[in-house]
């Protein structure tokens, strides 16, 4: 009897599927009720998925409508079914998903999946400033396209929740992957970064004492590493030394101490977060030219551009490459190594964020509602709204703000 339930189930999913006109007119009558599209991630070896199927039951059993790709959740390792039984939509039709009001995306959009976009919809994805072209803005306002960016979305407590998750998981890969480059087998000094008895261990820095900096550091004295941690924000420094709970060595970014810091160290990894634009850099090539060959950069920072001069955007198929004798590891998407655990963070967030303001009638009242969201809005109805990129590619840059307030 389940099981001849379960198949009507699947009949009438298809059926669903197979009618997608009478359903986008079904919530045109329904505008209180979100309407989610989910596609396959074909970017940047992108193994993550928006949405889990906890948290797509959690949207669809207020009545919301979630549609899939097929095989979307493959990589974290869920399935169409999971998704199905959670009452999602499953189907191979990738324009369906793109005539969703809200796309759901954990690497930024091709200008390909751009064009499949109808226009005047909520796009909700990363931004990663390096990959950032004219064409992708122009695109986004021709489309009259909400663009927000995750990693500036904040919650009440005035944090970035989606960056301090990630964060969480980045900074533990960054330190067990730099522990694996410094080994010969990866052309680096073949150091082991926790040393043993009569053998001093390795040395890292960790520029940046947020959340980042501070699972980095948990993780490399964890392993018996020998850290130092710079920031100039004291009071994270302060907080850093009372969650790791023992000495630590920290100092402001002086770019003198830091350049003889630079010259012996094994490991230097990047963790340092803007609020709004480019992350700064503070290692200028000259000082990468005075590294130890053979150690190691891990720049997380380079979804914003990176912190060092020399970083450029790496890929997981092609993570590192060797520049002055020293290996640099930049992959914008480091938590997409593990997509199981990444993908569940980025659920846990999204889910219960849109669930918060679904009850509003159009895309100016949730942005107005939550300011949160609103901080996240790079593009707003053929608008750029982040000064940043506004400066960057010369283009005429609005305050969000005014720009609702003149909605209503």
């Amino acid at each position: 009897m389940q099981d001849l339930s379960r198949q009507l189930a699947r009949e009438a999913m298809e059926q669903e599927v197979l009618s997608p006109k009478e359903k986008l007119d079904d919530y045109a009558n329904n505008q209180s009720k979100l309407f989610l599209g989910i596609p396959v991630e074909e970017r940047m070896q992108e193994n993550r998925v928006a949405l889990i199927p906890n948290g797509v039951a959690m949207l669809t059993a207020s009545g919301h409508r979630v549609i899939i790709e097929k095989g979307a959740g493959k990589r974290s390792f869920y399935n169409d079914e999971d998704y199905s039984e959670a009452g999602a939509e499953v189907t191979s039709d990738r324009k369906e998903i793109f005539k969703a009001s809200i796309i759901l995306k954990v690497a930024p959009p091709t200008i390909e999946e751009i064009e499949l976009m109808p226009g005047d919809q909520m796009l909700i994805s990363p931004l990663h400033m390096p990959l950032v072209t004219e064409e992708y803005l122009q695109m986004l306002r021709k489309k009259k396209i909400t663009a927000v960016a995750m990693e500036y979305l904040k919650d009440k407590n005035d944090s970035f929740p989606i960056v301090r998750t990630l964060s969480g998981i980045a900074g533990l890969s960054a330190v067990l992957t730099a522990a694996e480059l410094l080994s010969v087998t990866s052309h680096g000094r073949g150091v082991l970064l926790g040393g043993i008895a009569g053998i001093p261990p390795a040395k890292v820095l960790i520029l940046g004492a947020g959340v980042v900096g501070e699972f980095a550091t948990k993780a490399a004295l964890g392993l018996g590493a020998s850290v130092r941690v710079f920031d100039n924000n004291i009071y994270k420094l302060m907080r850093l030394q009372n969650s790791v709970g023992t000495p630590l060595h920290t100092s402001v970014l002086n770019p003198k101490y830091l350049e003889y810091q630079l010259k012996s160290a094994d490991v230097v990894i990047g963790a340092i977060h803007s609020k709004t634009g480019r992350a700064p850099m503070v290692v200028t090539e000259e000082m990468v030219m005075k590294m130890k060959q053979g150690s190691v950069i891990v720049d997380v920072s380079i979804d914003q551009g990176g912190c060092f001069e020399t970083s450029e955007v790496c890929t997981h198929d092609h993570p590192t490459f060797i520049k002055h004798g020293v290996i640099h590891y930049c992959v914008p998407n480091i938590a997409s190594k593990v997509p199981r655990t990444a993908s569940s963070a980025i659920s846990n967030i999204i889910a219960p964020l849109l669930l918060s303001t679904s009850e509003v009638q159009n895309i100016e009242e949730m942005l107005f509602a939550n300011p949160g969201l609103r901080h996240g809005v790079y593009a707003f109805k053929g608008h750029i709204t982040n000064e940043y990129l506004g400066k960057q590619f010369n283009m005429k840059y609005s305050d969000i703000n005014l720009l609702l307030t003149s909605s209503f």
